[in-house]
């Protein structure tokens, strides 16, 4: 049960911090350096960071509570 929502979290958390990270990195690259360039290692590394690390810290937090 915890398995599957933790799935679940990741599968809604990562594509949203991807996109987000997507949009912040190419905006500071067009406006700082003049070159509008995304950072595909950055921006996936963070997705799959906070993909996995929000829905387990959610789930730990649940279990706590009880």
């Amino acid at each position: 049960m915890y398995f599957k929502q933790i799935v679940l979290g990741f599968l809604l958390i990562a594509p949203i911090v991807l996109i987000v990270s997507f949009v912040v990195t190419y905006l500071y690259g067009a406006l700082v350096h003049g070159i509008g360039m995304l950072e595909w290692e950055s921006s996936i590394r963070l997705a799959v960071v906070f993909g996995i690390a929000r829905p387990v810290i959610r789930q730990l937090d649940k279990r706590k509570a009880l």
